[in-house]
């Protein structure tokens, strides 16, 4: 097993919940381009064009930006990791409005009769969700804080003697 491990890198039931997911993934694809070939891959290119040219440098601008504010807070940054407390949400609310951006957006014009509620909902319940996500994971951030803090011995609370004050 030790061997596997150091071979593979993760135990086998990794690979075989990777490899279920592979067969998954190709089954869907199967039965996709069974009924609409072109959409399909007019759909996959779009997704790739869209990701690696404009939601990457999107997304990487805003991580460096968040690492770059609070990197030059030395006495105030916690030395708790906090930027997956940022991505998280951030990641979870930009897949919700990936996925319902015709409703969100009033867009959804032949999909009225289908969703069953008023259509100016839908931008509301998405901002609510959103800051639900953030005030969860500020939550979390803050609890993980708490504990770190209370690990920590009184003594490196302080913070460090400036170098100009006089003796």
């Amino acid at each position: 097993m030790a061997r596997f491990v150091r071979w593979y890198g993760s135990g086998p039931l990794h690979l075989l919940v990777l490899i279920c997911s592979f067969a998954l993934t190709a089954y869907a694809m199967v039965r996709l381009f069974a009924v609409r070939p072109l959409e399909v891959a007019i759909w996959f290119v779009g997704a790739a064009v869209l990701h690696d040219l404009i939601l990457l440098p999107l997304y990487s601008f805003a991580d460096l930006s968040a690492h770059s504010v609070l990197r030059h807070r030395t006495g105030r940054v916690p030395t708790v990791a906090w930027i997956n407390y940022l991505r998280v949400p951030a990641f979870l609310s930009g897949v919700l409005l990936l996925v319902w951006f015709p409703l969100i957006l009033d867009l959804a014009i032949p999909y009225r009769d289908d969703t069953r509620l008023p259509e100016g909902v839908y931008l509301g319940r998405w901002l609510a969700v959103t800051g639900v996500l953030f005030g969860a994971a500020a939550l979390a951030f803050a609890l993980k804080l708490r504990r770190v803090r209370r690990a920590v011995p009184a003594d490196e609370h302080r913070p460090p003697p400036r170098r100009d004050a006089e003796p």
